[in-house]
């Protein structure tokens, strides 16, 4: 308590002086007996009669509003939740707010609503926040943030939308993802034609939209449409080739069930000649072993390794190695395989670009930083 206690001289200090200010009077205002004994009350942790006193101060002098805004603030950041309600209901409550005040008191009680858990009030009060333009780009990330945490993405696109024209802000990115979100939904649904909707609609807000092409190339397969499904997956590569990964099992299915596979050879070559990575090595190793047996995969894998070094590509080695019955180092090849395995599994494949955030699968929003896109595919000996 003594830590509120501390905070609190400051902000009554503060407080006092900018009253004072505005008045013309002295530097120092002379603050009630009653405030002191507030302070009082927080030093000997009577918290419930020191919060009575401060909201009885309110009727006193309307000039400690932001005293009492700051106390509210200060209860929410350390999760007393419940008395920060208190405080700002009966700061709204007050006939003496101007609206200034009064608006900053429904934006702090709307914060201390989401942070209960009482989404539906606080919607309501970033809303009135909204419709009367005051606070109203803050209410606005407000709401979108709980739309957001609602999986209400129908709000979230509509928030983000008049966030793009009152803040000038840049959301494009983040709308898509939302679209997405809704064609993912209704992909489980299976109701085809409303995702496909939802991933055209994220293309048009953001033609670079990665996630909107793998969707619109799964949506295809689940329909036959072989030569759609290719031409999707294929966009990833000038939207951003670090996602190159994601599509090279789904093109795989795409030319095999049109029954051109050399086709799909030409093209993992083509990617693997211009953006590098394991996960083309390791298909056309294993085609080349399908077609031309184990030696000549492995061929071709010591030669690629030998240029980049990669865990994956020295683990498919061993594999080659071990079933092809080699006799030299076998012991010590099993041994390292023995190694290798717990470090593939263990190992994440992604990793966010924006605070370091690792996972083991693909994330659109990142668990960590909240941003979205950000997740991409390890690079490096243990990664791409």
């Amino acid at each position: 308590m003594s830590y509120l206690l501390w905070l609190l001289l400051p902000i009554a200090a503060a407080s006092g002086w900018l009253v004072a200010q505005k008045r013309n009077e002295p530097r120092y205002p002379h603050l009630s007996p009653d405030y002191f004994k507030g302070l009082n009350y927080l030093l000997n942790e009577e918290q419930d009669k020191a919060i009575d006193v401060f909201i009885k101060l309110i009727d006193v002098d309307s000039d400690t509003v932001e005293t009492h805004l700051a106390l509210g603030l200060l209860f929410r950041r350390r999760g007393e939740v419940n008395r920060a309600i208190r405080i700002h209901q009966n700061l709204i409550a007050r006939t003496t707010l101007n609206p200034q005040q009064r608006s900053q008191a429904l934006f702090e009680l709307a914060q201390d609503y989401q942070s209960a858990g009482l989404l539906d009030r606080a919607e309501d009060l970033f809303q009135e926040l909204v419709v009367s333009k005051t606070y109203q780009v803050l209410a606005l990330r407000k709401l979108l943030e709980i739309y957001q945490q609602e999986q209400d993405w129908e709000k979230a696109i509509e928030i983000a939308q008049q966030l793009v024209v009152v803040a000038d802000k840049p959301m494009l990115m983040i709308i898509a993802q939302y679209y997405c979100e809704q064609a993912e939904n209704y992909q489980r649904q299976g109701q085809y034609d409303a995702a496909c909707q939802a991933v055209e609609n994220a293309l048009k807000v953001d033609t670079n939209c990665v996630r909107a092409s793998l969707i619109e190339g799964e949506l295809a397969l689940l329909r036959h449409h072989h030569q759609q499904a290719i031409l999707s997956f294929q966009r990833v590569e000038k939207q951003d080739p670090d996602y190159l990964t994601e599509v090279i099992v789904p093109l795989l299915s795409c030319y095999q069930s049109i029954g051109h596979p050399n086709e799909f050879v030409r093209y993992l070559r083509l990617i693997l000649k211009r953006y590098g990575g394991i996960t083309p090595v390791l298909m056309l190793a294993k085609i080349i072993k399908q077609q031309d047996g184990s030696q000549k995969a492995a061929d071709f894998m010591v030669k690629h390794l030998h240029l980049h070094p990669s865990v994956r590509g020295i683990d498919y080695l061993l594999d080659l190695i071990c079933t092809k019955g080699a006799h030299i180092s076998r012991d010590h090849l099993l041994l390292l395989k023995d190694i290798i395995i717990p470090l593939l599994k263990n190992n994440p494949a992604y990793k966010c670009h924006h605070c370091g955030f690792t996972a083991r699968k693909l994330h659109w929003l990142c668990p960590s930083c909240q941003q979205w896109n950000t997740l991409k595919p390890r690079q490096g000996i243990d990664g791409e």
